[in-house]
């Protein structure tokens, strides 16, 4: 008895000298953003689509317009060419206080595909998730638009 005893305490001080442990700082990543116009407007390109990587040689390009909401986009993944897409955003908050992005292109092409919750927007990386489809995920990195694709995308217009 005295044994199980000694090995009870001997438990209970390794416990709780394992909770006295200074806990180990976690590296932070970069500092959350508000969804906003202004911390979203600049130039950003398609880095994971569903989690993966975009098919080899396939790009998406978007720049958000602070002042008038508006977006161009640069893409190939529809076409062997640069296509370029413009419209209108916008970004409101829904019921759960979550920031949901949408938007409409211009000359009646329609309204985008879903609307978008951004779960993550840093100075460097925004996070899209289509509302009600936990697997459509995308991944944004801010980057500058190569001039041979913008300019590609003016000559063919």
């Amino acid at each position: 008895m005295r044994k199980f005893v000694k090995l009870l305490v001997i438990a209970a001080l390794m416990f709780a000298g394992y909770g006295c442990e200074t806990p180990t700082e976690k590296p932070q990543g970069e500092p959350q953003l508000e969804v906003t116009a202004n911390n979203i407007a600049g130039s950003w390109k398609l880095a994971s689509l569903k989690g993966g990587p975009l098919a080899e040689g396939s790009y998406v390009y978007i720049d958000f317009d602070r002042a008038d909401r508006t977006f161009t986009m640069y893409q190939n993944t529809d076409s062997h060419y640069t296509r370029t897409l413009t419209g209108r955003y916008y970004i409101e908050i829904d019921e759960m206080g979550k920031a949901v992005i949408r938007g409409n292109y211009d000359h009646g092409v329609g309204e985008w595909n879903n609307r978008y919750v951004v779960t993550s927007l840093t100075a460097n990386e925004m996070i899209w998730q289509a509302e009600g489809n936990p697997e459509d995920v995308s991944t944004y990195k801010r980057a500058d638009i190569p001039a041979e694709i913008a300019g590609a995308a003016q000559e063919e217009n």
